[in-house]
């Protein structure tokens, strides 16, 4: 015979929390319970032997004691009535189901109507509804969300039991209904795993026995998911209403328990099924936790009848030692390791080995409000934590990982300052003075000064981003942190100006950018490395300002003419990278040709004409007119725009010979008449022509 044995079975935290806070308060004295704190008939007995009785309404109380609330919780209106007839209360309602709690007095209070899905008899359902106001609906299933009228507003919740299919079904139908409908998918998690788990077994299955209160709801539905997909399904409520007979050697057997089911009943159960078959082995897991009970149950097979009741009270105690090892004493700071039971969008629960479970609420797993704890933990994963508080006001424990975290992480923290080694840390917030980084859960502080290496005038555009920083100062004692964005930055840019120092070498030709420009030169960027060149190196000709050749930005070619890496100083050319003017002279400006050209610079023996940048011809002053000038100054003036011919081309001498009058034509001359000293040059004395009269014929003679 195999035996499938379920892995998340007996009790949840929520009953176990329940149970053990009962126990801890019976050791004072007496302790009622609003119903049976848990749907299984052994537990409650066992547990009345301890001193805590089962009262089914709060007049059965006679005088004063402790009342211990169950997991399922109840209406507000029985915590008053206790509080009122000063009895001393223990709310033990499962965490999860306060939550439920919450949210339908929020929805009552915001005026949705409130629509319960599970059974209307439950004590949990009858203790929402008690919440959620007198007005508010509970559904069995899709088939009463029929039957309802429609409605503008409502909140739909579940049972922490509920099948999800029905659960799925049945707000299908509430949406028709409600036009604006919240949805609180309030089942627990744990029972959703134990219904998961009960049906793969069962589908593997030849018989199912699940364990369970014949009362308990969540292990009803763990016998009807399992009734689904095999016809062999044993409800039983211990070891000793197993259907032997009904099974065979070669059968696989199922084994799940409900969340009312103790670790001691689960264990003889599997012990008394393993002796229907000495060959078959227990799985290795449940056998090493079983072994006592094991040797219990065959003992029980051969045992008369007469040795029931000691039996019994083995079993008690055996539940008993079971519950007291688990309790431990906690302490605000200590340090400890979990297991992981619950997962919810906002906090995780761990079982701690106390009496209550721990909460981690998202804010103390970490610094990442973003995270989502269901991707990063799962149920069953161990987990250290801090105790943040022994009791947070309603019986929980307040955990947190990221300050364990944050210990752990201190000493990698002064290994980087030790070793001066970059941490990469998140900036949550600007503060007086600078900002506040995260550095593996540590809180650091940045100086505004150290932030960059200019001026920061908004420090909240770092708020965010992941800054790559050097820890300068250490203060162990007062867990302080002082770190420098500003130091990485310096070491980089030094580290990747080494880099390029290293690349540069005299004579190579190397593409830069004009980062600024003076009046000596312009600074270009090569690499990472500001080089200077300098005015006299940009053109082969005259540069009256280093602007008229480039402008900042623009990407230019140079020669590395000199290296200096101790001063830093880096020397630049442009023009050696151009063709010299004069070696091409001959070839440009031929003898003979009319070239145009530029009024560079009057001499007193004629004008230098600029026919490039850095060649320059001479018009001498017999070459400017077809008439006689006197001073250059009076025919041309610097800047303005001439023709000329090519007289002569003297490249070894760098000389070149032009002629202005060359181009003129022949009956032609300039007039310049804007000069006063040259009227005489203007003045047209015609040619002598011969005539055949004279002025005394003009004039009568005194003798006529």
């Amino acid at each position: 015979m195999e035996l499938i044995i379920a892995k998340h079975g007996g009790f949840c935290f929520g009953v176990k929390r329940a149970v053990e806070a009962a126990l801890d308060a019976a050791k004072a004295g007496w302790v009622y319970t609003l119903g049976p704190i848990i749907h299984n008939p052994s537990v409650v007995e066992a547990l009345s032997k301890q001193g805590v009785q089962v009262v089914n309404a709060i007049d059965e109380i006679a005088g004063h004691g402790t009342v211990v609330i169950r997991s399922h919780g109840v209406p507000p209106q029985m915590i008053t009535q206790c509080e009122a007839l000063g009895l001393h209360i223990i709310n033990a309602t499962c965490p999860y189901v306060k939550r439920i709690h919450e949210r339908v007095v929020q929805a009552r209070q915001s005026g949705r109507h409130v629509y319960i899905i599970g059974e209307e008899k439950h004590p949990e359902v009858m203790g929402i509804a008690g919440w959620a106001g007198e007005d508010a609906t509970v559904l069995l299933n899709s088939q009463e969300a029929e039957n309802i009228p429609k409605t503008q507003y409502g909140l739909a919740v579940a049972q922490t039991t509920a099948l999800r299919s029905n659960f799925e079904q049945t707000v299908a139908v509430l949406r028709e209904k409600v036009a604006d409908l919240e949805v609180f998918d309030s089942i627990c998690q744990a029972t959703a795993r134990r219904q998961a788990e009960a049906r793969e077994i069962a589908q593997k299955c030849d018989a199912v026995l699940v364990l369970g209160g014949k009362n308990s709801s969540n292990t009803r539905k763990l016998f009807e998911i399992a009734c689904q997909h095999t016809s062999r399904v044993f409800a039983i409520e211990s070891a000793g209403e197993i259907p032997l007979a009904e099974f065979k050697p070669d059968d696989v057997v199922g084994i799940i328990a409900g969340a009312s089911t103790p670790e001691w009943i689960i264990k003889e159960v599997v012990c008394r099924m393993s002796v229907l078959d000495m060959n078959e082995q227990v799985d290795e897991v449940m056998q090493e936790g079983a072994a006592a009970a094991e040797q219990e149950a065959v003992a029980q097979v051969d045992q008369p009848a007469e040795a029931a009741e000691s039996e019994e009270s083995q079993q008690d105690a055996d539940f008993m030692q079971s519950v007291e090892e688990t309790l431990r004493v906690l302490r605000k700071g200590q340090v400890l390791t979990g297991k992981i039971v619950q997962i919810t969008e906002n906090e995780v629960c761990v079982n701690i080995g106390y009496k209550s479970d721990g909460f981690i609420p998202k804010n103390e797993f970490s610094d990442d409000m973003d995270v989502d704890l269901r991707t990063v933990v799962n149920v069953g994963d161990e987990i250290d934590v801090c105790v943040l508080k022994v009791n947070d006001g309603e019986g929980n424990v307040l955990l947190s990982k990221k300050r364990v975290d944050s210990r752990k992480n201190w000493g990698t923290v002064m290994e980087m300052f030790k070793n001066n080694e970059y941490a990469e840390g998140v900036c949550k917030e600007v503060v007086k003075g600078g900002v506040i980084a995260n550095i593996l859960g540590i809180r650091a502080f940045i100086p505004a000064s150290q932030l960059s290496q200019n001026y920061v005038e908004n420090m909240q555009q770092f708020v965010g981003q992941t800054l790559q920083l050097k820890i300068i100062e250490v203060d162990e004692g007062r867990k302080r942190v002082v770190a420098s964005r500003r130091a990485v930055l310096a070491e980089q840019a030094e580290a990747k100006k080494k880099e390029a120092w290293e690349k540069l070498a005299v004579g190579e030709t190397i593409l830069g950018t004009v980062k600024r420009i003076t009046d000596f030169g312009a600074f270009v960027d090569v690499g990472g490395i500001d080089g200077l060149l300098h005015v006299t190196n940009m053109s082969w000709g005259r540069v009256n300002h280093p602007s008229d050749v480039v402008k900042p930005g623009d990407e230019i070619e140079v020669l590395i003419l000199a290296l200096d890496p101790e001063k830093e100083r880096v020397s630049l050319g442009r023009k050696q990278l151009l063709p010299k003017p004069w070696e091409v002279a001959e070839q440009k400006y031929p003898v003979g040709s009319i070239v145009e050209g530029t009024v560079a610079r009057i001499v007193s023996f004629g004008a230098f004409i600029e026919l490039e940048p850095g060649l320059d011809g001479l018009v001498h002053i017999s070459q400017i007119a077809r008439h006689r000038i006197d001073k250059v100054e009076d025919v041309l003036e610097v800047g303005q725009k001439i023709q000329a011919k090519v007289l002569d081309v003297n490249t070894a001498d760098k000389r070149i010979s032009l002629s202005i009058r060359e181009t003129l034509p022949e009956e032609e001359a300039p007039r310049y008449e804007d000069h006063e000293d040259s009227m005489e040059d203007s003045l047209y004395i015609p040619p002598q022509e011969e005539t055949t009269f004279s002025l005394a014929d003009f004039f009568p003679k005194q003798d006529d």
